[in-house]
């Protein structure tokens, strides 16, 4: 696999790798024999899918900073730019809607977010952000976010219950979107990609902007190592004595959650791209990358494939029920049963991905 030399493919691995994860715990075997670190918290916590979400958008920073530096200091008209933008993000958000709509295309019941929904918000914030500030502006502006965000919801009280909140469905955020929100909420009365919450998970998207700033900085290799392995590592430690006020919540994407998983990811990248970028080592990087190289059309293809894996019924049971039986009883744990058919549903979308790949051809949205 020929890689250009001016890419960091451990950035493409993350991405790609990231993308798998999300297949693999958004579709088990059966959702009722998960491993608890394969679900999302219930509500105050993190387990390993509570990663996945932020260390995408995380990624969606790097890459913004890595795509846009160039066009950031040509100067000249950037109308034509800010358009591509807009539009590039009314394309994500407009396929979010088409996934949530599949298979009914029911108007009526319609959620308006998702998963892809963020995406489009953070990409359209942190680009034009981006384009339009330094990186200490762009510090300053995440900072103030969060703290912003931390006073809002310890400070000031749900209109509906007259007091401050931070429990499911009971608290300010969930609140507002019970106001503002259209169509129908995940949870019924909340929905963990609110409009509020998107503040804080634009703020995940920055804190990509600035590592993307000092991977493109004139710092030598085991600088910009150093750099981001310790700056992930004081970040993931504030954010976790910041949750022992504002605890690390995935669904309200609190401040304390952001520093946390945005440390991580820093952390992440920075090891991968020592040994991937800096080291060379690169066996194993070959499935992140052909996923990563069309990230999010993969996504879509998981959701379309998926009707007939988990939904269309055989002998009156779908195939991955059947599948999850037929391995519980060679004597196969039910939770690792379903989890080898997820890993077999990712390995199922490999094989379109890979046959992309090859064939050079990259959806962009």
């Amino acid at each position: 696999m020929i890689q250009p030399t001016n890419r960091l493919i451990s950035l493409d691995a993350v991405r790609g790798f990231t993308i798998a994860a999300m297949i693999m715990v958004n579709f088990p075997g059966t959702e009722e024999h998960v491993y608890f670190t394969l679900r999302h918290s219930k509500w105050n916590g993190l387990s390993f899918t509570d990663l996945i979400a932020p260390v995408f958008l995380f990624v969606v920073g790097v890459s913004i900073a890595l795509a846009y530096s160039g066009k950031r200091d040509a100067g000249g008209p950037r109308g034509p730019l800010y358009r591509k933008i807009v539009v590039r993000a009314l394309k994500i958000y407009a396929v979010g809607m088409f996934l949530n709509l599949m298979p009914d295309f029911n108007l009526t019941d319609a959620r308006w977010t998702g998963t892809l929904h963020r995406i489009a918000f953070v990409f359209l914030f942190c680009a034009l952000l981006y384009l339009n500030t330094n990186w200490k502006q762009q510090a300053w502006i995440a900072a103030l976010t969060l703290v912003a965000y931390w006073l809002a919801l310890t400070l000031i009280p749900s209109p509906d219950l007259g007091r401050v909140a931070l429990e499911p469905g009971q608290n300010l955020v969930a609140w507002f979107d019970r106001q503002f929100l259209p169509g129908r909420m995940w949870q019924g009365t909340w929905d963990p990609e609110s409009i509020l919450s998107t503040f804080p998970a634009t703020v995940t998207g920055i804190t990509g902007l600035l590592a993307g700033r000092w991977m493109l900085s004139a710092a030598s290799p085991t600088e910009k190592v150093a750099y981001l392995m310790t700056a992930g590592f004081f970040t993931t430690a504030a954010g976790y004595f910041w949750g022992l006020t504002f605890p690390v919540n995935e669904g309200l994407w609190t401040s304390s959650f952001v520093l946390v998983t945005s440390g991580f990811a820093a952390m992440l990248l920075g090891a991968l791209y020592f040994l991937v970028d800096v080291l060379g080592y690169r066996n194993g990087t070959a499935p992140g990358i052909v996923f990563g190289a069309n990230a999010i059309a993969v996504y879509v293809m998981a959701d379309v494939l998926a009707l007939f894996f988990y939904r269309l019924k055989f002998g009156g049971l779908p195939l991955n029920e059947l599948a999850v039986g037929e391995l519980i009883k060679l004597g196969f744990q039910p939770e690792l049963a379903s989890l080898l058919y997820a890993l077999f549903f990712v390995a199922v979308n490999y094989i379109p991905a890979y046959w992309l790949y090859q064939r050079k051809i990259f959806i962009k949205l």
